[in-house]
């Protein structure tokens, strides 16, 4: 019988430079990155599908005939008349990104509105991966509700899997920011923070420091990504250190975060121990940043 992993979130039309001031479009979200590699790595076995909305304007049916051919599944995906998607504009500079954004009438804000969609679409599913991101565009009720929801999945045996992703700007309030940040975690049984995202916002001295605040919170295992100085895995009291994989030449650095989940979960859901998963979510990365834009094809990744 086929398991399903349902990623939630938003996917935005996505340009970047092709160079001679020339503009590439494509199609990019933190939560949609994660499906894409995790589609890409996991067996057959498991169908990924994915949760947004979406508006009924040509762009909408492009990325979702998108969605379709890389072989994500979109039946959970609501459809809002006269909504569009998000868009933003990656800008480089000695391979580190910077992002402009035009998303706040993005369809996807709505995702978690019809609460009955939303319960139907989780409890279809095995395995539930989100972000900070998802919590950050939806309003406080919806975030709720979407928590909730997260909660009785977790409750009832299933993975849920959170990268807090903090990303300030798209929040109103600090102190919202960090508490809603810490329930995602909550309804969780898998976290995969960035160091310097905890370092900054919640202020974290060290990776242990963050490990502490995720286990206290009730997270079965965190795996905290450290950028070039590694990852930690720790699981209960054991903590494993994975060595990050220097990328043959740094070009763009767009979804390294996305695709080291991507690569860990993928391991870890096809039975790998958390450590080698880590590795090969390691592997996966510094493939990615090493090539231009948040996807890359399939073929390219390391088996």
């Amino acid at each position: 019988m086929t398991k399903r992993v349902l990623s939630i979130g938003e996917c935005m039309v996505e340009l970047s430079q092709a160079g001679q001031g020339l503009l590439r479009k494509g199609f990019a979200g933190d939560t949609f990155n994660t499906a894409w590699y995790l589609r890409a790595v996991l067996s057959q076995d498991w169908q990924v599908d994915y949760l947004t909305a979406l508006g009924d304007d040509p762009l909408s049916e492009e990325l979702l005939a998108f969605m379709q051919k890389a072989g994500i599944g979109t039946g959970p995906i609501r459809r809002i008349p006269g909504k569009t998607p998000g868009l933003y504009l990656i800008s480089l500079k000695d391979g580190e990104r910077t992002f402009s954004y035009w998303r706040d009438t993005s369809a996807a804000r709505q995702l978690a509105d019809d609460a009955d969609h939303l319960r139907k679409a989780i409890e279809s599913a095995d395995v539930l991966y989100f972000s900070g991101i998802t919590l950050a565009i939806l309003t406080p009720h919806a975030a709720d509700t979407l928590l909730s929801e997260l909660r009785r999945a977790k409750a009832v045996g299933k993975h849920v899997i959170f990268d807090p992703n903090i990303r300030p700007r798209l929040w109103n309030d600090r102190q919202r920011m960090l508490e809603t940040i810490t329930a995602g975690a909550a309804a969780s049984t898998i976290v995969l923070p960035s160091f310097d995202d905890e370092e900054t916002h919640f202020g974290d001295a060290n990776v242990a420091k963050t490990i502490e605040r995720y286990q206290a919170a009730g997270v079965q295992r965190v795996v905290v990504k450290n950028g070039s100085q590694g990852a930690t895995v720790a699981e209960g009291s054991q903590r494993t250190f994975v060595p990050a994989v220097p990328p043959e030449k740094l070009v763009d650095t767009t979804s390294a975060g996305d695709s080291f989940n991507g690569g860990f979960i993928g391991r870890l859901l096809d039975g790998t121990p958390s450590a080698e998963a880590a590795a090969h979510g390691a592997a996966v990365a510094s493939v990615v940043i090493a090539h231009h834009g948040a996807l890359i094809e399939p073929a390219l990744l390391p088996s």
